[in-house]
């Protein structure tokens, strides 16, 4: 009996952990879809401290995670006329090349210089946008 309790309480602990997920990712789909973002901005941290992954990891799980979000906002983007293809994969290739090394950088650099260099990059941003 109580193995079988043990067991259900599992199951309900999983369930409740997999609409953890989706809300994250239906939060970071929605603001990729708005503001045109990675989403990183909102999956790394959700993967640190509400999943409680490693840094480096949280940063893999993140990139995994975009490439439908993109694909998805991109469908819209595209039937909006909103995309200019040249442009988009001129970047693009560029992008391939930054990620990388950026891939093969992380790999290398200790987890609390990734934090730090993720808020100065955070800070970057918002100083950028504050002076549009």
């Amino acid at each position: 009996m109580h193995k079988q309790l043990k067991t259900r309480n599992t199951k309900f602990m999983k369930n409740k952990e997999k609409v953890k997920i989706i809300f994250v990712g239906i939060i970071t789909g929605l603001l990729c879809g708005l503001f045109a973002s990675g989403g990183g901005l909102i999956l790394v941290p959700a993967y640190v401290y509400i999943f409680k992954q490693n840094e480096k990891k949280a940063r893999a799980m993140s990139v995994f995670c975009i490439l439908p979000m993109v694909l998805a906002s991109l469908f819209f983007y595209n039937k909006a006329n909103y995309i200019d293809w040249k442009l988009g994969i001129i970047c693009g290739v560029g992008g391939i090349i930054g990620g990388v090394i950026g891939a093969n950088l992380m790999k290398k650099i200790n987890d609390k210089y990734l934090i730090l260099i993720f808020i100065v990059f955070l800070i970057y941003a918002s100083v950028s946008i504050l002076k549009m």
